[in-house]
């Protein structure tokens, strides 16, 4: 007899002693019957396929063995079907029961049941909210736009002027970094130049620059000329060169480059800080609430802003938002997707065309729900917690323009800010 008859038995718990070698990926299945290797639990005892159908088939037809020898036969996968009597004895042996075979109604109900949930569960895929091939496409762009424009390897921070928390920043420490700069003719990606002439950065100059061929240089920043704020001089750079990224990033949002110029300074220009605020939640650790940007130098918190002029007024919302947002546990889709949202914001100061940027939000609105609806299950409420985010910031944005124009109303302190700072923030810088 061939022994290669295959059932479909239930799952049972085993009382046998060979049960924990089910979940020990370590210890080899073998047949407690023959010793070949097994395939799973049969009829409560680790067999392989072959036994598993010798038993239930002897079961079944009620079959009575007579050994031909001393009823004491070694099986083995050679010689199994040499003695049935001695095979059968074993199959009771390692605690094969026939009170687990199933009749050929059950075994059929059963086939029948498996087929039934494989339809459902392939009805259940079909019916499966799916992004759309363009909803895929702006994604992936707006993804892809990220990381040309986020470096989470922050190298370019020692390009800054350095970070100072003890006492002011001395001309020294600045012309240092000015001249670590200069020397580095490998890279053009922060470049200090006080005297630029015609290429003047501000916002439509850069705006014109990513439409020809992308940003690589940066503002000028001026050499420190002491203050109090030590850290002012390095998180000014920071912000400026944060700046640049925000304008490489809106420039790939899909309809952000058919906007007017005038449109798109708008936007940026009111939304700049807010972008920022949530880019920089990439660098944000729960663990200590601070900012952790490569090295110990380029690790931020909130005392280090205190140092560049900011009152906790700001600072303890802004930490209290970034805990809240890190808090959602953001798909990295979702993360650019609210960006963009921000950034396309139809009541920005300045905006002229509302319906076509509230066009443009309400399309990448559209993307960021289908996609918590495929992607992020359980996240029915996700959405109206980001777009509450979206409130926030724009609390913190106040916050952050008041204290500014306290700031640059001193001139020992607006002198160490970069001119697309000035600009983007103050508007000094047309």
């Amino acid at each position: 007899m061939a022994d290669r008859h295959h059932d479909v038995e239930p799952s049972a718990i085993s009382t046998s002693t060979q049960v924990p070698d089910e979940f020990d990926r370590n210890v080899p299945r073998i047949c407690g019957v023959c010793g070949d290797k097994a395939t799973g639990f049969h009829f409560n005892a680790m067999t392989c396929e072959g036994c598993k159908g010798f038993f239930r088939r002897s079961m079944k037809r009620k079959a009575s063995f007579t050994c031909p020898f001393n009823g004491s036969c070694t099986i083995t996968k050679d010689n199994r079907r040499h003695c049935q009597a001695c095979r059968l004895k074993r199959c009771l042996d390692i605690g094969m029961m026939k009170e687990f075979i199933l009749t050929d109604e059950e075994v059929q109900r059963k086939k029948e049941l498996i087929q039934r949930r494989k339809v459902e569960e392939a009805q259940r895929e079909v019916q499966k909210p799916q992004l759309s091939e363009e909803q895929r496409s702006i994604i992936d762009t707006l993804v892809d736009a990220h990381h040309k424009t986020y470096d989470d390897s922050y190298s370019d921070f020692s390009r800054f002027r350095p970070p100072v928390r003890e006492g002011p920043v001395t001309r020294s420490a600045s012309r240092a970094a000015s001249l670590h700069s200069l020397s580095d003719a490998s890279s053009n990606s922060f470049s200090h130049s006080p005297e630029s002439g015609d290429r003047k950065m501000n916002l439509s100059n850069m705006l014109m620059m990513y439409q020809e061929q992308g940003l690589n240089s940066s503002p000028d920043s001026k050499e420190d000329e002491g203050t109090g704020l030590s850290m002012l001089p390095h998180l000014a750079d920071l912000v400026s060169y944060s700046i640049q990224k925000v304008i490489g990033f809106a420039k790939t949002i899909p309809g952000f480059r058919e906007l007017t110029a005038e449109d798109q300074i708008a936007l940026l220009k009111s939304s700049a800080i807010e972008v920022i605020m949530l880019r920089s939640n990439q660098s944000f650790s729960l663990e200590d609430m601070s900012w952790s940007c490569g090295g110990p130098e380029f690790k931020y918190c909130v005392n280090d802003v205190t140092k560049a002029g900011h009152t906790l007024e700001l600072l303890e919302p802004l930490v209290k938002f970034q805990v809240g947002l890190k808090k959602l546990n953001l798909h990295e889709e979702e993360h650019v997707l609210l960006m963009a949202i921000c950034l396309l914001s139809p009541d920005r100061p300045g905006v002229q065309d509302h319906e076509r940027v509230e066009a443009l939000q309400d399309r990448l609105s559209e993307v960021l729900q289908a996609y918590i609806r495929a992607h992020h299950p359980g996240g029915c409420l996700l959405y109206a917690k980001m777009i509450q985010k979206l409130a926030d910031l724009r609390s913190l944005n106040e916050e952050h323009s008041k204290q500014y124009r306290s700031l640059s109303f001193q001139p020992e302190h607006s002198m160490q800010l970069t001119p697309l700072v000035l600009e983007v923030f103050g508007g000094q810088v047309t």
